[in-house]
């Protein structure tokens, strides 16, 4: 990993510039070309080191969402993580060593049409869904220096 790599990903995993070309801004900062910076978020994309680029909203300020998890046979973990994750409302679903091993975030409008997603997601699998709704925020602050200054 060089060096605006790793800049990139200490200074930019909060604080993204809200303007009409934040690559500009984040290469203004960093000393580097627009070019660069494009580049260098895309190879960390397709190395799989980075997932996406993009806005962490408060729950609860725009929409409704829910944390959800399925019990599912493990012959059938792929096929049933395809089916959930063909969702736009599914933010991602990971695999978990529980009986509940199937976990996913649904994101939507409103309450009525995250239950839709769930009816639908139970309707096309024949599994049950646990919805598991916020009762209480917490702030886990996920980011993280990659150097030690």
């Amino acid at each position: 990993m060089n060096d605006l790599t790793k800049n990139l990903l200490d200074e930019f995993q909060r604080d993204f510039p809200m303007t009409a070309r934040p690559y500009a801004a984040i290469a203004e900062r960093l000393e580097a070309s627009e070019d660069d910076v494009i580049e260098a978020l895309k190879g960390l994309h397709e190395q799989g080191t980075l997932s996406r680029v993009g806005a962490v909203i408060q729950t609860g300020t725009v929409g409704h969402s829910t944390l959800a998890a399925m019990s599912v046979p493990s012959d059938r973990l792929d096929e049933v993580a395809t089916i959930v994750s063909g969702f736009d409302a599914v933010n991602h679903n990971y695999e978990r060593e529980h009986h509940l091993n199937l976990w996913f975030v649904i994101t939507a409008e409103n309450a009525d049409a995250v239950d839709g997603v769930i009816a639908e997601i139970i309707r096309l699998t024949g599994i049950k869904v646990l919805n598991l709704p916020m009762l209480d925020n917490y702030h886990l602050d996920l980011g993280f220096r990659l150097q030690w200054n």
